[in-house]
């Protein structure tokens, strides 16, 4: 999991720290702020890749981190309007802060919304370590649909740990379909089914 503090060290090393520090010390301060704070992230921090930091850019890391800065009370709240209301982008920098956030299980819904979409940048959001919360049958559906749409399952954080025999049969179910249609499973996929196969064994 991405720390805060490594996020906010790494935007230090953008052009645009004196708005990033007004905006969190207004998200601090003055919660109500966030909405508009979120939504001009994009245009005041920049879009670009964060410096040492991959996999984020600094919009996704300035609204990360206002979400962080919210008063225990306001964020659990908050993140649900964010997202239903934000753009594609915006949906994708909540997805990935949830892990950072004390708000248990509270953005559940957010994470199924996500897996229900054919966005394959939310999708992979989706299943950050946040994706501990979903139930076991609920991530191998995740799980498939990220073989099914092409997100590389290095986007799964917990899949080593939670691959089980269901999950392999519906692997083997999938790559009896493609062989079918005469076309390859992707290379992430087969390799987990074979794993999966031969622990059983």
């Amino acid at each position: 999991m991405t720390r805060p503090e490594r996020l906010r060290a790494a935007l230090r090393e953008t052009p645009r720290e004196e708005w990033v520090d007004a905006a969190l010390a207004a998200a601090s301060e003055r919660p109500e702020t966030i909405g508009r704070s979120f939504t001009q992230a994009g245009r005041h921090a920049g879009r670009t890749p964060l410096p040492g930091v991959p996999g984020w850019t600094a919009d996704e890391a300035a609204r990360a981190l206002l979400l962080a800065a919210l008063p225990a009370d306001r964020a659990e709240a908050e993140i649900g309007d964010l997202y239903r209301y934000g753009d594609a982008d915006e949906k994708r920098a909540v997805l990935k802060a949830l892990p950072m956030l004390a708000v248990g299980a509270a953005g559940l819904p957010l994470l199924h919304d996500a897996i229900r979409t054919n966005d394959a940048r939310l999708l992979a959001a989706a299943l950050g370590s946040y994706a501990r919360h979903l139930d076991q049958a609920a991530w191998r559906q995740a799980v498939l649909k990220c073989v099914f749409t092409g997100v590389p399952l290095t986007a799964d954080d917990g899949l080593d740990e939670r691959a089980d025999r269901e999950l392999a049969a519906m692997l083997a179910a999938f790559a009896d379909e493609r062989a079918a249609a005469g076309r390859p499973m992707p290379a992430d996929a087969a390799a987990l089914l074979g794993r999966l196969t031969r622990e059983e064994s």
